[in-house]
């Protein structure tokens, strides 16, 4: 299994669906988990740490999981079939010594990613994704290049003055065979 953190909230730029992009921790790989509105708002306000007027549904998850004397262990995600994931919630009774449990001693609840992700994030526990899910599902990421090439485009705003981008438009409508 390789444990994912959230990486961050995309949305995509076809669809403007929102998307949680999962991280393995050697940040070269990243598996995009396509959500809907919602489940982005939720998770964005685990991430955050914000505190709603009233609870969420995923804070009254966490509640509830207290009051029932539970701890959720870790969420594994599991299974990605036609193009869906699947995922399961590990509890295990609150207080128990972590050296003790295995998996035979956990309760183990079928639940959406995204529910999965939400509660994860707001009570603190693990993401971990089957490999076999990780290998299928994930895109490369060159961390090394997003860094260069977000420090380039931070160099060219910093330096960037009204009148510059004013030459520079005027260049390009005088010349036809700029691309744009």
């Amino acid at each position: 299994m390789v444990e994912m953190s959230v990486a961050g909230i995309a949305l995509d730029a076809a669809s403007r669906t929102p998307i949680v992009l999962l991280r393995d921790s050697s940040g070269r790989r990243q598996i995009p988990i396509w959500i809907d509105q919602a489940q982005a708002h939720n998770i964005m306000a685990g991430l955050q740490g914000t505190t709603p007027p009233r609870p969420l549904s995923h804070d009254l998850m966490a509640t509830l999981l207290v009051v029932a004397g539970l701890e959720l262990d870790r969420v594994i995600i599991h299974a990605i079939e036609e193009n869906t994931f699947h995922a399961a919630l590990k509890l295990r009774e609150e207080g128990a010594n972590e050296e003790d449990i295995d998996d035979a001693n956990l309760i183990d609840i079928d639940a959406r990613p995204s529910d999965a992700i939400a509660l994860a994030v707001r009570t603190g526990s693990s993401i971990w994704m089957l490999e076999e899910v990780v290998a299928e599902a994930s895109i490369p990421v060159d961390a090394e290049a997003d860094a260069a090439d977000q420090s380039a485009f931070s160099r060219f705003v910093d330096d960037l003055s009204p009148a510059a981008l004013v030459r520079h438009l005027k260049n390009r409508d005088n010349n036809p065979d700029s691309t744009r």
